[in-house]
């Protein structure tokens, strides 16, 4: 399998997951501004909607979108308890993570990536969505649980821990939420995590 990927974007929770699960893969990095390879290739003919991440098989087939490429990796390795067993309704709670962090943590960020910036009221709204999103999720770990699903790494950690560190790229102030920082902290000391921070020049 190869991982299409750009450093530090949500490609990084497949990259994670891949480690994680022990699956043999290569990685290509792609130049999201001109939609290229590292090795030249044009990225536009793996994936038309030209984002990140694609996973090509080793079929040929690519799949696309975080979600959908999380789970379809980690059945592949179902001993590693990286997803609960489809059609379980701990399955479902997991897709309910993934589609949560999509639809409403990872889409929060967006207009502080957008090309041109939030300012005034429109930043002041901007952050006061993404303030309640990491006030849920403060909650959430507020029972003492390690990981998103309880006490199981699984890769709704992986698409979550992603999307929550992009607060040090943005300066949002996470001093008011010590279980989310701790919770940032305890994803990237993982062993496997560590690995892919280095290998996309992103380790501290």
């Amino acid at each position: 399998m190869k991982l299409y990927y750009s450093p530090g974007v949500c490609s990084q929770s497949v990259h994670i997951a891949l480690n994680e699960a022990g699956l043999a893969h290569s990685i290509e990095k792609v130049d999201l501004t001109n939609k290229t390879t590292e090795t030249g290739g044009d990225y536009g003919k793996i994936n038309p909607l030209g984002y990140v991440p694609a996973l090509e098989l080793d079929e040929g087939e690519v799949l696309l979108e975080a979600p959908a490429i999380l789970q379809y990796v980690a059945d592949l390795k179902p001993e590693t308890g990286l997803a609960p067993a489809n059609g379980t309704l701990d399955r479902v709670r997991l897709q309910a993570e993934l589609n949560y962090t999509a639809s409403e943590l990872h889409k929060s960020f967006g207009p502080f990536f957008a090309p041109v910036k939030p300012e005034g009221a429109l930043k002041d709204q901007a952050l006061a969505k993404l303030a309640k999103r990491f006030d849920a999720l403060e909650k959430r770990l507020a029972d003492g649980r390690p990981y998103i699903m309880g006490q199981t790494f699984t890769v709704a950690d992986a698409y979550t821990f992603v999307v929550v560190s992009w607060a040090k790229i943005i300066d949002f102030d996470l001093s008011s939420r010590p279980r989310v920082r701790d919770y940032i902290a305890r994803i990237a000391d993982r062993p496997k995590v560590r690995e892919v921070l280095e290998r996309e020049g992103l380790a501290a």
